[in-house]
Formats: C-alpha cells, structure tokens, sequence
C-alpha cells in the first residue's frame, strides 16, 4: 500500500473522531426533539447526515493526499539521498529541501564522512600490503617465474617465430600450385601468428607484475612501449602523470596487465586505447578495443577468473569496475576509484 493510500485512510479515520469528539458532546448538551430531522433536513439536496458524512470523508480523504504527497516526496528526496551515498558522489545540500530534514541531512553527511573514511583506509591498508608484498616477495618464486619466461621466449617463442619466417617464404616464394594446400599453408600460417599472440600474452603473465619502484605512469610507458615493438596491434595512450597511494598504483597496473593479456589473448582486435586521468577527484583507468566482443555476463572458465580477479582488485581500493562489450565491436572496461590519499601523503 503506497504512502498516499494510507495517509487518506489515516485522514477519513482521524477526521471522523474528530467530528464524534465534537457533535456527541453538542448533541448531548443540545438534544434535538425530533432525531428525524437529521435525515429529513437537506443541504445541497442531501440529508444533513449524509452531508456531513460524506464531508468527512472528503475533507480526510483531502488530508490525506495533501500529506501523503508531501511524505512521498520527502521519503522520495531520502532515497535519492541513498543512491547518492551509494555511488560515492558527493552530496548537495538543497536548501528548500532541508526546511524541515535537515538532521537527517546531517545523518547523510555524517555516514557519507565515514564511508570516505573507511574507503581511504581501505586504500591505505593496500599500501601496507603492498609495501609488505614487494618486500616479504619470496626470492624463488620470481626466479622461477623468470626462468619459464625466459625458457619459453628462448625456446617456444623463438621455434614459432621460425616456423612463421619459414611459412611466409614458402607462401611467398615457393607457393604451391594447388589451390587447396595453398589455403592450408595460409591458414598454418595465420595458426602461427595466433600462437605468437598467446606466448606474449603468457610472459605478460609470467612477469612478475609489480612496478618495483617505478611510478604508474613510469610502468604503464615502458608496458606499452614494449607491446608496441613485440604485438602487431595499433595502440594509442592518454597517461597523465599522477601522485597516488602505493597500493592504487599497483592494483591499478594489475588491472590494466590483466585487460591487456585478455585482450592479445582472446579479444581479436586491430586497435586499442588506453586512458589514464584524473578528473573531479576520481581516477579513471580505461582501455577499449575493436576486438570481437563477447558476453559479460554468460564469461566462464579463465577469463571469468581474469575478470573477478580485476573486480576485486578494483574494490579491494574502494573503486569500481565496469565493463561493456558488444559482439564485433570491442569491449571497454573502465575502473573509477576515489583519490582521498596522495602518494606523497603516505
């Protein structure tokens, strides 16, 4: 039952006490002679009693909506309060709006103060972490994870990069004359180079993947860059140099080695964006491609693991991770996260 229903049934009830409280009394200390009269008297061709009855309903039901309205837009105005809450937008104080709320405002605010406040502490136990993680970082596991990258691109990187030189020549310059083996050459060919894409897209995820010192600006240049020398993939950067705690930076650069291993590995795609800014004391990180696409919400197996893993780190920091994909148009993915602590500050 909606605000407006109850407050009509609160007024037609209300309003009918009051008028029992004041015509038992009048009648009892001015009793008519003949009752009859209340029904035989008209007004407005109705009798008296049905007059005032349905007066009373009327003027309740008038209440009712008058109040009921006003509620409604009032519990409307607190919702809208929530949502704002919610989304981590800063509140705006209303003055026609805080007349007769203006404690619960004071609330909002207040709990809007400490949701900022466990948010940066969210974000300064990341730095903890992180100072802790590069610092407790076991020695052999890095070693390890070095020595299959650099096994792989010594052996299997450089066997695929043969086998893609001795495909283009035979395609080039020996091609056979039946049409059918020259389409299968064509196609091992096109095998190759795929299979050159999932070994880099494998040592990207081989690396170990903190920035070691450098700022995030610094990691995201020279990851880029070498992308550029090794993946046949056209790539253009928005990266603003920016002051953030330790811990954003490096879920921030994990984001974005994870988005750039899905999208050399599965994505398809002849183009690629990466954006980098801060703009009303949010930071958004945000890479798009005009790969294939596919559909977020049907993802399982790895690359669902791959796109929880960025959720996380995204909330882990007290940010947010959207990620839109249309079928043979691309997939943009976007991290907003509050700045409440520079890197400086820490």
């Amino acid at each position: 039952m909606n605000v407006i229903l109850k407050q009509m049934m609160y007024g037609i009830l209300s309003f009918t006490v009051f008028a029992i409280l004041i015509l038992v009394p009048s009648f009892i200390m001015f009793p008519l002679d003949n009752w009859s009269l209340l029904i035989e008297q008209r007004l407005f061709d109705l009798p008296y009693v049905f007059f005032m009855v349905i007066m009373i309903m009327l003027s309740g039901a008038a209440s009712g909506v008058i109040t009921g309205t006003y509620f409604r837009r009032k519990l409307k105005w607190v919702s809208d309060q929530l949502e704002v809450v919610k989304s981590g937008e800063q509140l705006r104080k209303e003055e026609k709006e805080l007349k007769d709320i203006e404690e619960i405002y004071d609330q909002f605010f207040l709990l809007q103060s400490k949701l900022n406040e466990q948010t940066k502490n969210v974000q300064k136990l990341a730095s903890e972490r992180a100072y802790e993680r590069e610092k407790s970082l076991q020695e052999v596991v890095v070693q390890e994870r070095n020595r299959l990258a650099r096994e792989l691109h010594d052996s299997v990187s450089q066997q695929l990069f043969a086998a893609s030189m001795m495909m283009s020549t035979i395609n080039e310059m020996n091609p056979p004359e039946d049409e059918g083996l020259r389409k299968q050459l064509e196609l091992v060919g096109k095998m190759i180079e795929q299979s050159q894409l999932e070994m880099r897209a494998l040592l990207l995820h081989l690396r170990p993947a903190a920035l070691k010192g450098k700022s995030l600006y610094e990691g995201i240049k020279e990851l880029l860059l070498e992308l550029k020398e090794k993946v046949p993939i056209q790539i253009n950067e928005k990266i603003e140099d920016l002051s953030l705690a330790k811990g954003v930076e490096d879920h921030l650069f994990r984001v974005l080695q994870e988005s750039l291993s899905n999208t050399l590995r599965h994505a398809k795609a002849n183009h690629l964006e990466v954006l980098l800014i801060e703009r009303d004391n949010y930071i958004i990180l945000r890479i798009t491609d005009d790969g294939i696409g596919f559909n977020v919400e049907e993802t399982t197996g790895s690359s669902s693991y791959g796109l929880d893993n960025m959720k996380e780190r995204a909330e882990e920091i007290g940010g947010t991770l959207k990620i839109v994909s249309l079928k043979n148009e691309g997939t943009r993915l976007e991290v907003k996260v509050p700045v409440l602590q520079r890197g400086d500050e820490e």
